[in-house]
Parts: C-alpha cells; structure tokens; sequence
C-alpha cells in the first residue's frame, strides 16, 4: 500500500529559534514554553507536530519514547503530555539542557528524563526493541540522519514508530536500504516529516 503523503502550503514558522513553543495535546494542552535563540534551533512548527501525533493517536499511554536531538523538548514533552510513561530527552547543548529541566520542573514531568549526551550514542545503548516511538529531528546540515535511523532501527519495537524529520523527502529505497518503510509523509515549507517503521 502506498504511504499517505499531506503537504501543506504554508509555510512553517521561521526556524532561527527564540520565542516560544505550545504544548498541543494532552494534560498540558495549551502550555506555552520559552524557546532560547539560538542560531540553527528549529522548533518543529505547531502544524507538523499536530499532524504526527494525529498519526500516532491522541493518546500514548504507557508508551517508552527517546527524542534523539531534542533542542526544545517539543516532540517528547509532546509524547509525555499524551501519556507517555517514559521520555528520554538526549540534548548535546548545556544551555538547552538546562532549559529543558526548568521546563519539566515547571510541568512536574516526573516521566522526562534529560541526559546532556550524544543522541546517536544514546540510541546504541538502549535495550533492543524497547522503544515504541523514537524522535529524530537533527541539524539540517548534519551527517547524522543515517547513523540516527541505523541506531533507532535497533532500538525501536517491531511494531514502533520512527519518526524523521529532514530538509528533504527520504526515497522509499534509500529508506529500505536501512531497514525502514514508510508509512506516513509530509511537506510543510522546507520540513519534510517521515513517519517509518521496520520492514517486517
């Protein structure tokens, strides 16, 4: 069956950071969070993150997450509002990291753990098949789509969700290659959001 495809023709809100994000679904609906301005920070825009949690389903009670890259914490603490029982946020950025705690102090995220750490490394030590939904948002200009997709692979459930986000659509064969399918896609301005899970 071939993978649902949304574009939208807006275009998503600047990503050079600063300002703020919201917290879209769940027990923190509503929630607005400061976002550092910080050169190359792209919050994933309000829209995107809608649309994947449409995907996934409102609610993700009991699920175990990882945010690989997570800048502004928008993917996980998003997993966490829906229910999530765990959420690992993986931040390299001392500043971000210190961010990211006043915000889940500020929620009483008990379910969120940071970890100042190399998300790519952080994915390699998970357990095998332990993570029902992995979040990789990297720097657009990185080389680190392909060693993150390899690690998740691993990582994730048999039957879990990958989802990547990246400057351009991921072919279905470059996809396959790594051992992934494609099982929902959009474009929203120069994000392309790619919803993967393993090939059986």
């Amino acid at each position: 069956m071939k993978p649902r495809s949304t574009a939208f023709s807006t275009s998503p809100r600047p990503h050079a950071g600063g300002g703020e994000v919201r917290i879209i679904g769940g027990q923190w609906r509503r929630t607005k969070l400061p976002v550092a301005n910080k050169p190359g920070l792209r919050p994933t825009p309000d829209r995107v993150r809608e649309t994947l949690f449409n995907w996934l389903g409102q609610s993700l009670q009991g699920w175990r997450c990882l945010d690989a890259f997570a800048g502004t914490g928008a993917l996980g603490l998003e997993a966490a509002s829906r229910g999530a029982a765990h959420v690992l946020l993986c931040e390299q950025d001392s500043s971000l990291v210190a961010q990211l705690s006043s915000h889940v102090q500020k929620l009483n995220a008990s379910m969120v753990q940071i970890q100042r750490c190399d998300g790519v490394a952080a994915l390699s030590q998970q357990t095998p098949d332990s993570l029902d939904v992995v979040f990789l948002d990297p720097p657009f200009d990185s080389t680190l789509f392909e060693p993150a997709l390899k690690a998740a692979l691993r990582a994730v459930k048999a039957d879990g969700f990958v989802y990547l986000e990246a400057p351009k659509a991921w072919s279905l064969d470059a996809l396959s290659d790594l051992g992934f399918t494609l099982h929902r896609h959009l474009k929203a301005g120069a994000v392309h959001a790619h919803l993967l899970q393993r090939i059986a």
